[in-house]
């Protein structure tokens, strides 16, 4: 499923491989979110209105 997925990361992130995650938003109701370090890892599967509600919750 998630095998062409196109993976962004934070504008936030360094180029030094810091603590980010990626999220992929090709998916109707959910934000896919991994680790940028661990690509090939588990991904968590997010509800969007719950990714919703905490990209708010930054104060973005």
């Amino acid at each position: 499923m998630l095998t062409n997925a196109r993976w962004r990361r934070s504008s936030y992130s360094n180029a030094n491989g810091g603590e980010c995650v990626e999220i992929t938003e090709d998916f109707p109701g959910v934000v896919p979110v991994r680790d940028s370090k661990r690509p090939q890892g588990p991904v968590l599967l997010v509800p969007t209105a719950a990714w919703d509600t905490f990209v708010k919750s930054l104060g973005r």
